[in-house]
C-alpha cells in the first residue's frame, strides 16, 4: 500500500521506515529537506512540498499521515491537505491533537468528501524496532482501508503472553492497535493514556527520591541512614517485581548511566494531554487525585527541582527523546 507521510521528526521518520520494512511505499515531506532526504535514502520518495507529495501519490483513495506537533502547524497542514485532496481521500493525524479538534476538522473536511482519521500513537523513539501502539478514531470504512498500515506499524502479538480470558482468533487489540470508535475517540484514548503515564512516572520518581534521601536525612538515627544503591534497586525490581515495566526499564538504564542524574535539571515539561485528561475528569465528575497531583508536580518542577523531577526528565528522554531545559550532554 502507498501512503504519504508529512513530518519526519523523532517519530514520523521511523513510522515511514517501519512501513517500508513491511513492504509499503512512502512518499514523504518535511519542511527540512535534509529530513526528507534521509528517509528517501532508506527507500522513500521525497517530495518538495505538500502539493508535490499529493501529486506523487497514486489515484484515490489517497492517504496522508501527518506527524507534527499538536496545534497551529498541524491545523495549517490539515487545512492545506484538505484543499489538495479529493473525495474518498484520507488525512490521518498521528500526533497528540486534542480530540475536539479532530471532530471539528472532520466536519470541515466532510463537504469535500475528504475523510479524517485520528491515531493516538505511542512508542516514542523506540517505535521503529518495538512497533507503535495505535488507538484509532475513524469511520469503519476508513479504518478497514488503512488496516494494513496499522498492522504494519503495530508491535504484533510478539512474546507478550495472551490474556487467559481472551478466546478465539486474536484481534487487533492483541496485536497492538484498536479501532477505538468514531473520529476523536483515538486521541481521547491516547490522552487518557498519557495522563496515566504522568501518574506512573510520578510514582516511580517519588519512590526513588525517598530511597535516595534516606542516607541524607539528619533527623534519622545513624543506623537507619541507608546508603542505597539506586541503580541496583531499579535493576532488581525489573526482574519478577510487580512494578516491573518499560518505565522502570528506562529508570534502570538512566541510573546505571548516571546514579545521581547530574546531567538533568529536573525541569519537566507537559505536552498538553495531562491537562486535557484532568479537564475530562472534571467534565465527567470523576475523581483523579493521582493524575492531578502528577500534573501539578510538573508545573512546580519549573520553579524548584528535586531528584524526583530529574528522574521524570530521564524517563521522558528515554522513551520519547524529550530534551528538557538545562539538559547537559
Amino acid at each position: 500500500m502507498q501512503i504519504g507521510v508529512v513530518g519526519l521528526g523523532r517519530m514520523g521518520g521511523n513510522i515511514s521506515r517501519r512501513l517500508m520494512r513491511a513492504g509499503h511505499a512512502c512518499v514523504v515531506y518535511d519542511a527540512n529537506p535534509k529530513a526528507a532526504e534521509a528517509v528517501a535514502a532508506d527507500g522513500a520518495t521525497a517530495a518538495v512540498s505538500l502539493a508535490d507529495l499529493v501529486e506523487k501519490l497514486d489515484p484515490a483513495p489517497r492517504a496522508v499521515w501527518v506527524m507534527l506537533p499538536a496545534g497551529r502547524i498541524t491545523e495549517e497542514t490539515v487545512n492545506a491537505l484538505g484543499g489538495l485532496l479529493g473525495r474518498g481521500d484520507i488525512i490521518i493525524d498521528g500526533g497528540n491533537s486534542y480530540f475536539r479538534d479532530d471532530i471539528r476538522r472532520a466536519a470541515a473536511l466532510a463537504p469535500r468528501g475528504v475523510r479524517y482519521v485520528d491515531v493516538g500513537t505511542s512508542g516514542g523513539v523506540w517505535g521503529l524496532e518495538r512497533g507503535f501502539c495505535l488507538m484509532v478514531g475513524a469511520e469503519t470504512e476508513a479504518f478497514a482501508h488503512l488496516d494494513p498500515i496499522f498492522a504494519a506499524l503495530a508491535p504484533g502479538a510478539g512474546d507478550v503472553a495472551r490474556t487467559p480470558e481472551r478466546k478465539g482468533e486474536p484481534g487487533p487489540a492483541e496485536k497492538g492497535y484498536i479501532h477505538a470508535g468514531p473520529v476523536g475517540a483515538g486521541h481521547f484514548v491516547k490522552m487518557i493514556h498519557n495522563g496515566i503515564e504522568y501518574g506512573m512516572m510520578q510514582a516511580i520518581a517519588e519512590g526513588f527520591d525517598i530511597l535516595r534521601s534516606r542516607a541524607r536525612s539528619t533527623s534519622l538515627p545513624e543506623a537507619e541512614r541507608y546508603d542505597l544503591n539506586m541503580a541496583d534497586i531499579a535493576e532488581v525490581w525489573r526482574r519478577g517485581s510487580v512494578v516491573s515495566s518499560w518505565l522502570l526499564d528506562l529508570t534502570a538504564s538512566a541510573l546505571a548511566d548516571d546514579n545521581q542524574l547530574d546531567r538533568f535539571s529536573g525541569f519537566v515539561e507537559d505536552s498538553g494531554e495531562g491537562r486535557w485528561t484532568i479537564e475530562a475528569a472534571v467534565e465527567e465528575a470523576v475523581p483523579a487525585e493521582v493524575l492531578s497531583a502528577a500534573l501539578y508536580t510538573r508545573f512546580r518542577s519549573r520553579q524548584d527541582h528535586t531528584f524526583a523531577e530529574k528522574m521524570l526528565s530521564a524517563m521522558r528522554l528515554g522513551f520519547g527523546g524529550h530534551i528538557e531545559q538545562g539538559h547537559k550532554t
